[in-house]
């Protein structure tokens, strides 16, 4: 783990505090293929899921294939989709929920980055009524550049008072993993979405979990 405990928590939402991601994969396949008749499959689309919606737009159809008004309506279209399959599955990952508030009682500070535009992060906060344990949050409209470019988790950091190595990242996606890396930060990776092998290039992951029941954890505080 760490020679020194922690003094912040920055989290990635989908597929780290909730298990969604199949969710927005389907969401996102119906769109780009239904919609958009893009000629990709649903595990392909799986490999795009991350950065922002205009990121993934871009890489599949070329930048400067939507006007920004287009990207923003798809954008939308996509979320509501999402969120209308996923809200009868709304839930913490198992554990997570008293992990929280361990943390905060510990006195760790915590924060969201996230790809994810505002609209999603406060569908997920606001119906599992767990925004006050956050002091930041840092959605896909906060940064210039998107995971994996560290952007996200700096300024989390930033906003937190706590320098870079003295973060721990929790991440589902070896994109941001990448991003954790790139700002000097050590990760726990959430077995959600990806297997061990796909997180082999990088050396700032301490422990691959489940979920927030793994005894590992503890170490950290």
């Amino acid at each position: 783990m760490m020679n020194d405990k922690p003094k912040a928590f920055l989290f990635d939402l989908n597929g780290t505090m909730i298990n969604d991601m199949a969710f927005h994969n389907k969401a996102w396949h119906d769109i780009l293929t239904h919609d958009l008749g893009a000629n990709i499959s649903f595990d392909a689309v799986k490999k795009q899921m991350y950065g922002k919606n205009q990121d993934l737009l871009e890489r599949v159809f070329g930048v400067g294939h939507f006007t920004q008004e287009q990207i923003d309506q798809i954008s939308i279209e996509k979320e509501r989709r999402y969120q209308a399959a996923y809200r009868a599955h709304l839930a913490l990952i198992t554990g997570l929920g008293d992990f929280l508030e361990k943390a905060k009682q510990s006195g760790i500070q915590m924060a969201i980055g996230s790809a994810a535009i505002p609209f999603n992060i406060n569908f997920v906060l606001d119906n599992l009524n767990i925004r006050s344990y956050f002091k930041a949050i840092v959605s896909a409209e906060d940064v210039a550049n998107s995971k994996p470019d560290p952007e996200t988790f700096t300024k989390g950091a930033e906003i937190l008072g706590v320098a870079a190595n003295q973060c721990i990242v929790f991440e589902d996606a070896p994109k941001g993993v990448e991003a954790a890396q790139n700002a000097g930060m050590k990760c726990v990776v959430l077995t959600t979405m990806h297997t061990r092998a796909e997180f082999s290039a990088y050396h700032n992951i301490i422990a691959f979990i489940e979920d927030y029941t793994d005894p590992v954890l503890q170490e950290l505080f």
